[in-house]
């Protein structure tokens, strides 16, 4: 029986990983591929925010990316009523992540707003954020949605600010196992798909356990078998290779941090969840004895944490 660790996918096939932000932009954000974000963005929004079309207001440019910073790289798209998504997937953890996903969708929503024109004709703007790294350790949940309630009455008022935060990493540790083949696997993987979102985030975190002609009846999904297609035969550029095998390492020095990290837990008796709040903590610059009061972990262990992190930087 052939033993399989966890991987992100980039060891063990060379399809273009979709959850690498050039790729994931490629795939979602280009007007032929609208379904496909047209099903992402109803398996996370609430009903009454679906949409049946979306106008992408900044298709797929390489060009144009090369211009902005590395880390943004966003899909902008508005619905036929004006409400606009903004979909973004991050790669690593900048240590701002809380208020660079503020900063943004306050710019999304403002820019809505030419000269003469009036506030009531500002929409709803709904933010959705699928990160490579746990940002909110205080819930289990991987998906959760922010929207800004009075403290006491509760009342919804601020109707037009949505965030949605998607952490792949809580929903790969729902799946992982220390000595699983393949199958055993993509029967976990399955086991734990109950939901459309569940099924993208399948296929972000798990693309090459699944086989576009033999998908399981819980990932027999036309959009799905779709974007595995197009994976399988996109091609890039020789200056979009680079880059993305660029934003590949980050997820690489990430996997390799996070996987020593975690058998070190097991060896010392630590929890994995307690390490990831380390590397968060420490990604922040928080000092590392008030990382030690918070979490229980000596200053040692810490800092053999912190070594791990700047060695494989």
């Amino acid at each position: 029986m052939q033993v399989k660790k966890r991987n992100l996918g980039f060891a063990m096939s060379e399809k273009v990983m979709p959850r690498v932000d050039i790729a994931f932009k490629k795939l979602f954000g280009v007007d032929e591929n609208k379904d496909l974000l047209i099903s992402l963005i109803n398996s996370v929004v609430s009903k009454e925010d679906q949409v049946a079309t979306v106008e992408i207001l900044n298709p797929y440019n390489f060009q144009d990316f090369k211009k902005e910073k590395l880390s943004i790289l966003d899909i902008k798209a508005k619905g036929p009523t004006g409400k606009r998504y903004c979909i973004e997937i991050q790669i690593s953890d900048d240590g701002d992540y809380d208020k660079r996903a503020l900063y943004y969708w306050g710019k999304a929503y403002t820019q809505q707003l030419s000269k003469g024109m009036k506030y009531r004709e500002l929409n709803k703007t709904i933010g959705i954020h699928i990160l490579n790294f746990i940002s909110i350790p205080e819930t289990k949940e991987y998906h959760n949605t922010f929207r800004p309630f009075a403290n006491t009455s509760k009342v919804h008022y601020f109707k037009d600010m949505e965030l949605h935060t998607i952490e792949l990493s809580k929903f790969e540790d729902q799946i992982e196992g220390e000595q699983l083949n393949e199958a055993d696997e993509l029967k976990l993987l399955l086991s734990k798909v109950k939901t459309s979102l569940d099924r993208w985030v399948a296929f972000l975190t798990r693309h090459n356990l699944l086989d576009k002609h033999n998908l399981p009846e819980e990932l027999n999904d036309p959009q799905l078998e779709k974007a595995l297609e197009i994976i399988e035969v996109m091609n890039l550029s020789d200056e979009e290779r680079d880059a993305y095998e660029a934003h590949l390492h980050w997820l690489r020095i990430e996997e390799s941090t996070l996987n020593k990290a975690k058998k070190d837990a097991r060896e010392e008796g630590r929890g994995e969840r307690d390490i990831e709040i380390v590397m968060n903590m420490l990604s922040l610059g928080i000092d590392i004895k008030i990382i030690a009061k918070s979490t229980g972990l000596t200053i040692k262990q810490i800092r053999e944490i912190k070594k791990q992190m700047d060695k494989e930087k």
